[in-house]
């Protein structure tokens, strides 16, 4: 028999989270430790020669500490530096082709919390190293490029990162914490071309702590993974004024227009100032350095006068 039509829903959810930002990392158990890395703090002796990244937010990582040149393969949907185009791919969260993985050699496999279970113990069994990084609140976001730069060995270029990071996200909020709070309505899913199935991001998801350092106040209420389905009544009721909507549909002539598949809901706030922004990139749903640059993005969205003579995003 098929999957019942809500449980494949949500195993599609979260399938997508994992290869655009690794959400969900609470609703899945962690597999079994790795025998060379378990924690960020046992650094390897010598830099690894050769790393495969399962996921675009460790890609994008190990772009930004420097460590990308070593870097032999990457999971099927990581799309930065544009470099990783051009390299071997081996598959997505479920269906990592082990063999392939193996007859690469690397020094280290490096894989998002979410993906773990499922791969994690068949690549220690076959002798690889591995390292697991989480990435469902801000603080892991930022953590897992220090355990990327130690594994790497590429710490000091990992905390020079890090404090850019960090430098930057304290800029967004100095600029947003004295303002006003906007009701914020966060969509990292729905059917494109519909306001079927809507996910937003919730309270605990780096997401939702982004918009508030953007000086918004995230509308989703608060879940253990971080992302909730919400029906049209509680959207209708909860009134967001502003819709930040990242849905990753089709491009080109095939494109949906946000602004109208909205209309549904016209008597939001957020629908009735045409204040509806779609994102595509598929980099603001990652977790790795570029939350800072997200931030910054919603800042402008959510509070426009503070930023008004700069570029709009």
């Amino acid at each position: 028999m098929g999957e019942l039509p809500e449980r494949g829903r949500r195993r599609r959810l979260l399938a997508k989270m994992f290869l655009l930002s690794s959400a969900y990392v609470t609703l899945i158990a962690c597999g079994a430790k790795s025998p060379a890395l378990e924690s960020a703090s046992e650094a390897t002796t010598s830099k690894p020669k050769r790393i495969i990244s399962l996921s675009p937010n460790i890609t994008e990582i190990l772009e930004g500490v420097g460590a990308f040149d070593r870097v032999v393969a990457v999971s099927d949907f990581c799309d930065y530096p544009p470099a990783a185009l051009k390299l071997p791919r081996v598959g997505g969260w479920q269906t990592t082709s082990l063999e392939q993985v193996h007859s690469l050699r690397p020094d280290l496999v490096i894989m998002s919390q979410p993906q773990a279970p499922f791969v994690e113990a068949s690549l220690n069994s076959l002798g690889l190293k591995t390292l697991v990084v989480k990435g469902l609140s801000l603080e892991e976001a930022i953590l897992a490029i220090s355990q990327i730069g130690r594994a790497t060995g590429n710490l000091r270029e990992a905390e020079s990162l890090t404090q850019e990071v960090r430098s930057k996200l304290d800029g967004v909020r100095s600029r947003t914490q004295h303002l006003g709070r906007p009701r914020v309505l966060c969509v990292v899913d729905r059917v494109p071309g519909t306001l079927r199935d809507i996910y937003a991001a919730s309270e605990g998801s780096f997401l939702a702590e982004l918009i508030e350092i953007a000086g918004g106040q995230c509308l989703s209420p608060p879940t253990a993974g971080g992302y909730a389905k919400m029906s049209l009544e509680a959207i209708a009721e909860s009134n967001p004024e502003i819709v930040i909507d990242m849905v990753q549909g089709a491009k080109g002539r095939f494109a949906e227009n946000p602004s109208q598949v909205w209309q549904q809901l016209s008597e939001v706030s957020a629908v009735n100032k045409n204040r509806i922004y779609p994102m595509q990139e598929t980099s603001v749903l990652h977790p790795s350095q570029f939350v800072a640059d997200t931030a910054l993005r919603f800042a402008k969205i959510v509070h426009p006068e503070a930023f008004a003579n700069e570029a709009t995003p």
